[in-house]
Formats: structure tokens, sequence, C-alpha cells
């Protein structure tokens, strides 16, 4: 091969590579190990750990703990689901339908007409939803909230450069809601998209959309909201409150959590050619056949996406989580809108209740704590005397995972967590978190 292309080294490959970069020494591997010893050494590091089956969970912050029917897991296991990598006609055994199926129990959900096939996580989606607002505006900058989640903000920022530039609107540190004089103070005409997230990154709902989505048509700018699907039992649809583009993550419905996957991303809009054709990834309609009374499934306006523009395509699409898409499918279908009712009412008692608990806790309170919230809320615990580090120690020696320690991110905080309850939590295991915190502060 290296006299094929002319190389009479392996090491002439890295050429382009500076010295100061390469490993000039061999590599300190430990001793090669058989099949069997590999697969002992890997479990041994894996029983190292603890996960939210093991603990009490109450970590969020963008992979949540929510109950998972069975049925959910049956569905986006079978084969045909599974090993339907691109879904194409001679390999579809239904998939294209239970896609379709998918995006119209979300649309329903989120009061919108088109919903794509997942993006991979939430910031892609979020990501993706404002480069959209700036082809459509032709304009190329976006504004963002500083209190959204760091790791989704450095996301976002590298996913939209170089095309676009992302600004931050300041949150007022006393209610955790956007400051809508420092948002007015940064809207002009160059401004392509508002984006808010409502409940946002921190549990605030903010209750100012309509106002938001207003400002930013005010300027010709798009409004973009990007939520939380499993709190739309309860809360308005963004819709309602004049967004233009939705967006947020699938995880809640249906999705265990895991490291690093089980994540899934959602966009949806009105079915309006000025947005539909702007999306960048695959959408699935229904149309009838020759045969009458049947019906085929496929993509719609295939020619936008890089699948059929290649290089010239407006964003490039590769593999996407659509077996997620179907699992989200299936958890909407069984819950219907009764079920997400009830479950968005149950997560905002038990988490009301929790956050009460908590902050009946000498030196304990809940930051925002005038503020309406849902799922996550800030647990307060500067006037402890103890870091959330020292916290989470101790409770994770009861078999308890604590909040989000929020101190790096939000250094302007202090010692601050974000505390998650969903409807998985059972009043006991309430009652045992604010004993076990109650305890480590009395012991400080």
């Amino acid at each position: 091969m290296l006299k094929e292309i002319g190389l009479d080294s392996i090491d002439r490959l890295h050429d382009a590579i500076p010295d100061s970069l390469k490993l000039n020494r061999p590599m300190d591997l430990p001793p090669a190990l058989s099949e069997y010893e590999l697969r002992r050494h890997i479990e041994g590091l894996l029983k190292s750990n603890k996960h939210g089956a093991d603990c009490l969970n109450f970590l969020g912050a963008g992979c949540w703990q929510h109950f998972v029917p069975a049925v959910c897991d049956e569905i986006n296991q079978r084969s045909e689901f599974v090993t339907a990598y691109a879904g194409e006609p001679y390999e579809d055994h239904g998939r294209f339908q239970a896609l379709f199926e998918y995006q119209s129990l979300m649309a329903e959900l989120v009061d919108m007409d088109v919903v794509n096939v997942p993006t991979f996580d939430w910031a892609q989606a979020a990501s993706t939803a404002i480069r959209m607002a700036g082809r459509i505006t032709g304009r190329r900058v976006a504004l963002v909230p500083r209190s959204v989640d760091p790791d989704k903000a450095l996301i976002i920022a590298n996913y939209c450069t170089p095309v676009m530039e992302i600004r931050y609107v300041d949150f007022d540190p006393a209610t955790g809601k956007l400051d809508l004089n420092d948002l007015r103070a940064k809207l002009s005409d160059e401004i392509a998209a508002v984006y808010i997230e409502n409940p946002g990154y921190l549990g605030v709902i903010e209750d100012r959309g309509a106002e938001i989505s207003e400002l930013a048509h005010g300027i010709g700018a798009v409004s973009i909201v990007g939520v939380d699907p499993i709190s739309l039992g309860v809360l308005q649809p963004p819709s309602a409150y004049g967004a233009d583009l939705v967006c947020g993550d699938l995880q809640p419905l249906g999705m265990h959590m895991n490291y690093g996957g089980g994540q899934a991303g959602f966009i949806a809009t009105r079915d309006e050619e000025t947005y539909v054709m702007e999306y960048p990834s695959r959408l699935f309609g229904i149309v009838p056949t020759e045969v009458e009374g049947e019906y085929g499934f496929g993509d719609v306006a295939y020619e936008r996406t890089s699948f059929a523009l290649r290089e010239k395509g407006k964003e490039s699409v590769g593999t996407q989580t659509a077996l997620w898409g179907i699992t989200a499918g299936v958890y909407l279908a069984i819950m219907g809108p009764a079920g997400m009712q009830e479950v968005g009412e149950t997560i905002m008692r038990k988490s009301q209740y929790a956050a009460a608990k908590l902050a009946a806790v000498p030196g304990v309170s809940v930051r925002f704590g005038e503020t309406a919230f849902f799922k996550e809320f800030v647990v307060d615990f500067n006037g402890t005397g103890l870091t959330v580090a020292e916290i989470n120690r101790r409770l994770a020696e009861n078999g308890i995972f604590g909040g989000k320690d929020l101190s790096g991110a939000f250094p302007a905080f202090g010692q601050c967590a974000l505390y998650c309850v969903t409807e998985i939590h059972s009043q006991a295991d309430l009652d045992r978190l604010a004993e076990a915190v109650g305890r480590i502060v009395e012991q400080a």
C-alpha cells in the first residue's frame, strides 16, 4: 500500500503532524489479556459504578429518571425497527409508518403541524432551529438565555459557528426568569432568533412567553422555544404564546437514563413552506397509493436534505435517532392526553412537596422560591456552611444521589444544587431525602 502511494514508511503518513505532538517512545500499555480476562477486567470496572437503580436518585439536568412502560422496550427492540438502519423501501417493515405516527402524536402534543425525525439530542435540535432561523431571516445573530445548560450552550455555539453568532441575555437573579430589560437592549435588526426554554434548565417556568415572542416578532426575528415535552400535560404548548419553532428532548418519553445515549431531540413548526423547506432532517408523510384505500409512507421534500444535495445541503444530516422517535411514539400512544396530564400533575405535586421539605431544613432554602417550577428546582445550601460536594458525598454514603452541583457553572449562586423530582419518587423517598439532608446539616 505504501509503495502504491509513493511512500517508503508508515511514519511518512504523519509528516503533517508536528514532532512536538508525536509520542516518541513506546506506549505504556499493560500486558495483553485473553478475551475472558478482558471481560472480567471490564466487568470489574463497571461494578465500581452506581446508577439510578442502585440509589435513590435526584439527578436530572438534561437526563431524567422517568417511568418507562415495558411496552416501550418491547417495541423498540423488535427486529424490523432495530435492524432497519436506513428504513428504505427494500428493508422497511413498518418503520416509515411508525415514524409518521410518532411525528403526528408529537405534533399534537406541541400543537404544531410538522415534526422531524429526531436529531441526536436537545442541544442539536436547538442548534438546528437557530440555524433554520438564520436561513429564514438572512441574519446571523441569535439571543440565548445565560441560564441555559452550560454544556448545551457550548454545543450550540460550536454547531452554529461560523454561520451564526450566539449572544447571551441575562436572567433575573431573584426570579430566574429572563431579564426583559436586557433582552430589549440587545434586540436589533441583526437578530435572527430569540431562543428561550420553558421550563428552563433551572426548572423555572417562564410565564411571559407571549411578551418575549412579541418582542422577537417586533424586530422580524423568529421565536424559538425549547421545552421538556413531559411538561405539556400541564403547561401551555409554546405555540400558544407565539413560538415559530419548538424544540426539545424526547428522553422523558419512554427512554431510560443512559450514559452517553438515550437522548433524542425534536423540532416542530407550522405547516408553512418557509419553515418546512429549512429542515435539514427527514420528514415522513402519508400518501394514497394506486390501490384504492391503501396508503404509503415516505420522505417529504427529500430534495432539501443533504442526502439528496450532498455537500450542497444546508446542513449535513447523517445517522439520526429514529429508534428513539418510535419509542416516544409508543409512549405517547400509551399515555394519551389524560395520561400526560396525570403524569405532569404528579410531577408538579411531588416536586413542590420535596422543595418544601428541603426548605424546612435549617440553613437550606429554595432559590427562586417565589417562581413556579416544573420537575427541577435549585436548592441553596449557603446557609449550612457545607459545600454541595460534601453534602453529595455524605448522601451517596446513604444510598442517595443528591442534586447536580451548580457551583462551577453558576459561581454567583455559591453552594447550590439542581434537584430533580419525577413521578417515580414516592413520598417516602422524598421524606428520606429531607431527613438525610437534615442529619448531614445537623452534624456539620
